[in-house]
C-alpha cells in the first residue's frame, strides 16, 4: 500500500514540472524578442492571460512637477481664502449678536459671495495668478491697504490705542534734545572731570611731597617730608584704606619725587640726598646711583651728583633710562644696567655762562628732548643726543631767583606747561619758544614741588595751590588750555594742594597735601577700577587671638584621679578678660620728655643711668673737705656704728685746739699786711 502511495506521488510530481517548464517557455521568447528589438502586441495578451495579470510590457507613467505644484498652490490659497471668509462671517456675526441693530446696507457676510468670482477664477486661469495673492490670516483693520502703503510706512506690530502721532513726534523731539545734550556734555571738558566721588588714604602728619601711579593704575606709591614711601594696592585695599607697605629707602633724607617706570616693574625714588635710588614693585633696592668726586670742579667728570638732588624722572620709550637733576648744576642720564656711572650730563648755564641750578626736569612724550627748569628761571631744552648746547632757550620765563617747581609736555607733544616759584602758571610753544601762549597769575606757590598736569584729552590744565596754616583752604585749579579760563576748581582740605596727578587710564586724580594726606577723586561712571576696587569692600574683621595657657596632654584611659579637665578654647575667657578693666588695663608707656601725670620721666633702665641722674640731683657742695667730714661728726656721735663701737675701751678722748687771741688779732689785720701763702 505505501508503495502504490509513493508511486502516484512521483508522478503528479512528474506532471506538474511538465506544465510548468510548458507555461515558462513563452516567456523566455518573450524576453528574446525584446533583446532583438522586436515587440509582437498579439502575443502580450498570450503572456497576460498565462501570467495572470495586465499591462505587462506598458511604459513606465512619467509626472510633471511644476503642474503638481501649481495644483498645491492653488489648493493652499482655496483654503486659506474659506478661512478668511469663516472667520469674516464670524467676526459678523459677533457684531449684530452685540449690536442688535440690522443695516440696510451690504454687510461682510457678502464678502464670500464676491469671494466666488476670484476662487472661480483662479481654477479656470493659472497664468493670472501672481505672488501677491493672499496667504495666511487677515490683515489687521489698523494697517492700510497694499496700494496705500508708503515707504515710510510704520514697520512692526500696531501702535496702542490712545497713542497718537503726536505723541510719537514729541518723543522723538525729546530724544533728539537729549541727545543733543549728551554731544553738549562731550564737547564740555568740564563734564569729564571726575570729582563726584573721594577718598583719603593717611600717608602722615607732615607734607605729602611725591606721588606715583603704575601705567595700569593698580597701586599707588606716597612720598613725604617724614622718609617714608608708602605703598597703596587698590585691588588689594578694604574700606579701611590701610598701605600695605611702608619703609625709608633713603633713611633721614625727605622723599622728592617717584615715578613708576613704563612697564611698571621698578620705582624711581629720588631724595634729599645725592643718590637716586630704583626699588622694585614690593620695594627692595635694584640700583643705587654711585655718589660723584666733590673736590672735581668740572661736573662733567665726575661720575655721579655731588649735591641734593631735586626731580627725577623715568624715559617714556626706554624702560633702562631714567633722568635726574640736582644742585650740582647738572642733568644726568642714567641706564638701569650700569649703575657705575652715568650715561650723559647736561649742564645749564645763564647768560654769562655761570651755573646754575636746575629744579625741576622731564623729557617730552617722545624722549626725543630733554627739558630743564633752573633757579634764575630759565627754561632749556636740549637734544637727548647733543648734551653740549641747547635746542631751545628762554630766558626770561620765569622770575630769577624763584624755584621752578613743576614742566611738563602736552600729550600732543606741543605745548610745554611751567608752574613757577613766582605763584604763575606758562603754557609754551615749543616751535615759539620766546613768548609764552598764555600765563594765569595769583595762583600761591610755598612748595619747590608744587605739581601741574594736562588731563587725559589735553583740553585742561590742573594744579595745586598754596595756603598758610589755617588759613583757608587749598584748591585744585582747572584751566581750559586754549582760552586758559578757569573753568573749575576743588577745594582740597585745610591744607595745601601740593601734588596732583590725573591718570589717563583710570581718569581719577590723585592730590597730596601738605597735612599728610593723599586724596583720591573719581566718578563712579566715568572712571575705571582704581579707588572704585576697594570702595566696595567692607573692612576685615578683626580675628582673636585663640591662644593655650598651657600643654594639654590627651590621655583617655588614664584612671579618673589622674584625668586632666577637658581643655577648652581661650577665646571666651579672653572676651570677659577684655571686659574686665583690671585685667585689660594697658600699660602705661615709658615717659619720655618731661614729666607728666604725676610721673617722673626715666632716664634709663641702666646703673650707669641711675648714677648720672642721682648724680645731677646731687646738690651738695664738697668744695671744702673738712666742712663736708664734720657735716657727718653730730650724727656719728650720737648713733655710732662704723668705727666708735670698735674701739669704744681703746680709743682716746679727742682733744681740739683753742683758738688764740694772737689768731684773732691777726685776723683783725688788714689784707695787705697778712702774709701771702
Amino acid at each position: 500500500m505505501a508503495v502504490c502511495v509513493c508511486a502516484a506521488v512521483v508522478l503528479l510530481l512528474r506532471s506538474l514540472l511538465t506544465q510548468r517548464s510548458v507555461q515558462r517557455a513563452p516567456r523566455f521568447a518573450k524576453m528574446d524578442n525584446k533583446r532583438d528589438g522586436s515587440e509582437n502586441p498579439s502575443k502580450d495578451g498570450d503572456i497576460a492571460a498565462i501570467m495572470g495579470f495586465s499591462g505587462f510590457g506598458k511604459k513606465a507613467r512619467t509626472f510633471d512637477l511644476d503642474a503638481i505644484f501649481e495644483q498645491t498652490r492653488r489648493t493652499a490659497i482655496e483654503r486659506s481664502q474659506k478661512a478668511l471668509e469663516e472667520r469674516q462671517q464670524q467676526e459678523a456675526e459677533r457684531d449684530i449678536s452685540g449690536s442688535c441693530i440690522t443695516s440696510p446696507g451690504p454687510s461682510k457676510r457678502q464678502t464670500p459671495a464676491a469671494a466666488v468670482p476670484r476662487q472661480q477664477g483662479i481654477s479656470s486661469d493659472s497664468d493670472s495668478d501672481s505672488d501677491s495673492d493672499l496667504v495666511g490670516p487677515p490683515v489687521p483693520p489698523q494697517l492700510p491697504a497694499e496700494g496705500d502703503e508708503d515707504d515710510d510706512d510704520l514697520v512692526g506690530p500696531p501702535l496702542p490705542p490712545g497713542y497718537s502721532g503726536r505723541m510719537a513726534e514729541e518723543e522723538e523731539e525729546d530724544d533728539e534734545e537729549e541727545d543733543g545734550m549728551q554731544d553738549e556734555d562731550d564737547d564740555n571738558p568740564v563734564r569729564k572731570i571726575p570729582d563726584t566721588h573721594e577718598i583719603t588714604l593717611q600717608h602722615g602728619t607732615k607734607t605729602v611731597s611725591a606721588l606715583g601711579l603704575d601705567p595700569s593704575g593698580a597701586r599707588l606709591v606716597t612720598g613725604g617730608y617724614d622718609y617714608d614711601v608708602k605703598f597703596w594696592d587698590f585691588a588689594g585695599m578694604d574700606a579701611s584704606l590701610q598701605a600695605f607697605r611702608s619703609l625709608q629707602p633713603c633713611e633721614c633724607h625727605q622723599i622728592k619725587s617717584l615715578q613708576y617706570s613704563i612697564t611698571g616693574d621698578v620705582i624711581l625714588v629720588v631724595a634729599g640726598n645725592a643718590q637716586a635710588k630704583v626699588l622694585d614693585r614690593d620695594g627692595f633696592q635694584v640700583l643705587e646711583c654711585v655718589k660723584g668726586d666733590q673736590y672735581i670742579v668740572d661736573m662733567a667728570n665726575t661720575k655721579g651728583h655731588t649735591a641734593m638732588l631735586n626731580c627725577g624722572y623715568w624715559h617714556p620709550k626706554i624702560k633702562e633710562e631714567f633722568l635726574t637733576c640736582s644742585n650740582d648744576g647738572t642733568v644726568r642720564t642714567w641706564d638701569l644696567n650700569s649703575e657705575k656711572k652715568h650715561k650723559a650730563v647736561f649742564k645749564p648755564r645763564s647768560q654769562q655762562g655761570k651755573r646754575v641750578t636746575p629744579t625741576c626736569c622731564t623729557y617730552s612724550r617722545d624722549g626725543k628732548l630733554i627739558a630743564a627748569g633752573c633757579q634764575d628761571g630759565t627754561i632749556q631744552i636740549w637734544d637727548r643726543n647733543l648734551s653740549v648746547h641747547t635746542k631751545f632757550h628762554c630766558r626770561q620765563a620765569h622770575v630769577p631767583g624763584t624755584d621752578t617747581s613743576c614742566i611738563t609736555f602736552s600729550y600732543d607733544g606741543t605745548t610745554l606747561a611751567s608752574r613757577g616759584g613766582d605763584d604763575t602758571l606758562k603754557t609754551w610753544d615749543i616751535r615759539n619758544f620766546k613768548k609764552p601762549l598764555n600765563v594765569a597769575s595769583g595762583l600761591t606757590n610755598f612748595f619747590p614741588m608744587t605739581d601741574c598736569s594736562f588731563s587725559p584729552d589735553d583740553q585742561l590744565l590742573v594744579t595745586g595751590t598754596s595756603v598758610k596754616k589755617d588759613e583757608g583752604n587749598g584748591k585744585l585749579v582747572f584751566f581750559n588750555r586754549t582760552s586758559f579760563q578757569k573753568v573749575y576748581e576743588i577745594e582740597v582740605a585745610n591744607a595745601s594742594a601740593v601734588r596732583c596727578l590725573w591718570h589717563p587710564k583710570l581718569n581719577q586724580i590723585m592730590v597730596g597735601t601738605s597735612n599728610g594726606l593723599a586724596k583720591v577723586y573719581y566718578d563712579p561712571v566715568k572712571s575705571q577700577r582704581g579707588a572704585k576696587l576697594c570702595v566696595v569692600k567692607s573692612k576685615r574683621k578683626e580675628k582673636q587671638a585663640e591662644t593655650l595657657t598651657q600643654d594639654y596632654i590627651i590621655t583617655p584611659h588614664a584612671l579618673p584621679m589622674f584625668r586632666e579637665a577637658r581643655q577648652r578654647s581661650t577665646r571666651k575667657q579672653l572676651e570677659k578678660d577684655r571686659l574686665d578693666p583690671v585685667k585689660s588695663h594697658k600699660p602705661e608707656p615709658p615717659v619720655s620728655g618731661p614729666g607728666r601725670g604725676g610721673r617722673v620721666a626715666a632716664h634709663g633702665g641702666t646703673l650707669s643711668s641711675f648714677i648720672v641722674k642721682n648724680i645731677a640731683l646731687d646738690k651738695t657742695d664738697d668744695s671744702n673737705p673738712r666742712e663736708a667730714i664734720l657735716r657727718h661728726a653730730k650724727e656719728a656721735s650720737e648713733d655710732p656704728y662704723w668705727i666708735a663701737p670698735a674701739y669704744a675701751k681703746t680709743q682716746p678722748d679727742p682733744l681740739f685746739a683753742e683758738a688764740e687771741v694772737e689768731d684773732e688779732e691777726a685776723d683783725k689785720e688788714p689784707e695787705w699786711k697778712k702774709r701771702k701763702i
